[in-house]
This record gives C-alpha cells, structure tokens and sequence, in this order.
C-alpha cells in the first residue's frame, strides 16, 4: 500500500515539476517562436534581389540583371513585426501556448517517468533503448491529446494585423476554425508532429547520456553542498542545451511541414504531399527555414524545462537520510 502511494505522489511529483518548467519556458521564449513561425510560414515575403551577370562573350561587356528571391533573416523579421504590427504581436498565441504547456509538459513528465519505469523492467535498466522507448511513447500520448491547442496556437501567431487592428483571442481563433474546418481543423499537422517524436527521441537518449556522464564525473570536494548543487544545476542545463541542439539540427524539416499543414486555406493537404510540393517549389533549403531561431529559441527553452524540472524534483523528492 506505502508503494501504491510513494508512487503516486511521485506522478504528481514529475506533473507538477514538469508543469511549471514548462510554463517558464513558454514565457521566455515566445517572441522567438512567432518570428520562427512567421519564417516557416509560405507566406512569408521573400525579398527580391538583383545579381549582376556578366556576359563575356559580348562586344560591350554589358552585364544582364538576374533577380533572386532571398529569404527574410531574423532580425529583418522581427523589425517587421515591430513596424507594421506592434510588440504585442511579439506574443502572439501565448495564451493557448500557457494554456497547453503546462498541461502538456505535466503529461509529457509524467509519462516519460512512467514509461521509463515499465521499459527498465524489459530492458537493461537506464539504457538508451529505454530512454528511447520512453521518449517516444511519452511523445505520441502527449502529441495526440495537445494538436488542437498547438493548432490554435500557430494560426494565432501567423496571423498577420495592421497596429492597433483588434486580433482574434484564443476562443475566437478556436471557434473560427470549428466553424470554418470542423473538429478535422484542429488535428492538423498531428502527422508531422509525429514524425517529430523522432527529434524528441534523439533529445532524451543524448541528454540522459549526458546526464550519467554528469553523475559520473568527479566533482572537485566543497565545504558545503550549495557549490556541487550549482554545478549539477548548470551542467544540467548544458546537457539539455546540447541534447536539444543536435535534435533539432537533424529532425527540423517536420517542424515546417507542420506549420504548412496548419496555415489556412492553403494546397498543403498531407505530409508526404507538403514534403514533395516544399521540395519543388522552394528546394531542401525551405525546410530549414527559421532554424536559427528555433536554435535561439529551443536551446535556452529546453534547457530552462529541463534544469527546471529536474531542480523541483530535486527540491520535493524524499531522500533517505
């Protein structure tokens, strides 16, 4: 019975713990996220510039003018938003982004704590197939029962308004698109959201590798704890900063096939569709669009989550005395 109920509490532990990482996080880093979103976007503006050409082989020497489309950096984005919009639409879809983070990191902690328990019993204990495993099955649990709150959230922040013109709220949003696409409107992008577990996946193997090479290290002795808690801290902070790094770098593609699949009214209908019309049209560099600031944005965001969570665990689990 004392089992049943330390387990338990340890559940609500990793909910809560993962809950407020979350919330942090998505506060921090949300102007970030509507400039990534709005570089995703298909309906970003490209900026048009002039090459010169030279042709060699003519009398003159006269160069031809050859236009190219150049996609739009960071900076230039953000000055956009902040000219023509204002600094609110900075933090646009932050409310549904509260509103589902929490709970969604909660679940997403909660199942991966749970999981983890289930697959050391099958497995070698704490090994990689097992943070593999937990990963991803945390990821498909949370995936599936968060779309629609994401799904408001990214129409939301590409949602484009003159300053001072009334935005839609998040209920309005969500409304919009019951009335316009139905209950289907708000699961999509769910597919792309699924081949992104992999990013999820390749996150937490790097990160709880890096994490046992923490606790392994040998730490310099200290009069008191306070020096090798803050160590821990912020080695745990740049181990969830590299983990996030590399998988993002390698599994970012899905993440614009997702916001395609989300904008309104537009020809991107499946994933594999959207991957080959991308492809076409734009060319492999597309799905790398907005990357850098899904680097500025997911690294210190993860590594607030993760740091976040592991310090309130820390802080509230029992330990032996």
């Amino acid at each position: 019975m004392a089992t049943g109920t330390q387990q338990k509490e340890n559940t609500l532990l990793h909910l809560f713990a993962g809950g407020c990482g979350g919330t942090v996080g998505a506060i921090v880093t949300c102007p970030l996220e509507v400039i990534k979103t709005r570089l995703q976007s298909s309906r970003l503006a490209l900026r048009t510039l002039y090459y010169p050409q030279v042709h060699l082989g003519t009398i003159s020497g006269a160069g031809m003018v050859r236009p190219t489309s150049v996609t739009p950096g960071l900076l230039q984005v953000l000055k956009s938003i902040l000219e023509k919009e204002g600094p609110k639409s900075l933090f646009r879809g932050l409310g549904p982004n509260l509103v589902g983070v929490a709970p969604s990191r909660a679940v997403y902690f909660a199942c991966y704590s749970k999981a983890k328990e289930q697959f050391n019993g099958i497995f070698v204990p704490d090994s990689n197939v097992v943070h593999v495993f937990s990963a991803g099955s945390a990821a498909f649990i949370t995936n599936s029962l968060m779309n629609p709150i994401w799904m408001v959230k990214t129409r939301m922040q590409l949602e484009r308004k003159v300053r001072g013109s009334k935005q839609m709220n998040t209920v309005q949003c969500a409304r919009h698109v019951y009335q316009t696409e139905g209950i289907r409107g708000f699961y999509r992008g769910l597919t792309a959201s699924y081949a992104g577990i992999s990013e999820t996946v390749i996150c937490f193997a790097i990160y709880e590798s890096l994490k046992k090479c923490l606790k392994d290290a040998p730490l310099a002795p200290s009069t008191n704890g306070t020096e090798k808690n803050s160590t821990n801290f912020f080695g745990l902070m740049a181990a969830a900063a590299v983990s996030k790094g590399c998988a993002s770098c390698i599994a970012y593609p899905h993440e614009v096939i997702r916001t395609r699949l989300r904008e309104e009214g537009t020809k991107y209908k499946s994933f594999v569709q959207t991957a080959r019309l991308v492809f076409r049209e734009e060319g492999y560099l597309a799905f790398y669009r907005g990357l850098f600031a899904q680097l500025i944005r997911q690294i210190p965001n993860t590594a607030i989550v993760l740091s976040t969570y592991e310090l309130i665990v820390y802080l509230l689990e029992d330990r032996p005395q």
